[in-house]
């Protein structure tokens, strides 16, 4: 923010070089320039790190590489989010260009098998984060989309870490029951 002082009290202001942050709006399932993070059902509830990520535009509607050639819009593969990052759009320049970026990597994955191993929704991520060179880098990948969202993603509420974690603590007590009384 760039202030800037007229010598009137009153007439001194803030100027912002890009207009407010837009709001997440949890309960409408809007994460204005976020990425976006769910759990994947069996796999996350054995390793809670590992999920299913989507990246939204500018209007807070969400995009998910779900399955081969088939991008999701507004509607993740594995339910809404539980957890979200949003998006300082001073590291890529304005919305325009993050919307480009999740539009250029829409456009590229729809063209794409889905494979989970190597070329998956944590690819279309990277790929949108690459066109639009989010924070002057174009070497994102898989590995470093995963653990941006697990390092600085914020949970949606108590309800989001509950689906987050609650499967993983139930199959733990339950091993840990049956390696105890065996």
């Amino acid at each position: 923010m760039h202030e800037i002082e007229s010598g009137d009290p009153a007439a001194d202001h803030e100027i912002e070089m890009f207009p407010k942050r837009s709001d997440v709006n949890v309960p409408q399932h809007r994460y204005p320039h976020c990425l976006v993070w769910c759990p994947l059902p069996i796999i996350s509830w054995i390793f809670p790190p590992i999920g299913h990520v989507g990246i939204a535009d500018s209007k807070g509607i969400i995009y998910d590489f779900a399955g081969p050639y088939y991008i999701g819009e507004d509607s993740m593969a594995f339910g809404w989010p539980t957890k979200y990052h949003q998006v300082d759009l001073n590291l890529v320049g304005d919305a325009d260009m993050w919307d480009h970026g999740v539009w250029e990597a829409n456009a590229e994955y729809k063209r794409r098998v889905h494979n989970l191993c190597c070329d998956n929704c944590h690819s279309h991520v990277a790929h949108a984060f690459n066109a639009m060179r989010y924070k002057g880098k174009s070497n994102w990948n898989m590995y470093s989309v995963g653990w941006f969202i697990f390092m600085h993603g914020r949970y949606t509420g108590f309800g989001g870490f509950l689906r987050t974690w609650l499967p993983f603590l139930i199959l733990l007590t339950v091993v840990l029951l049956i390696a105890f009384l065996v």
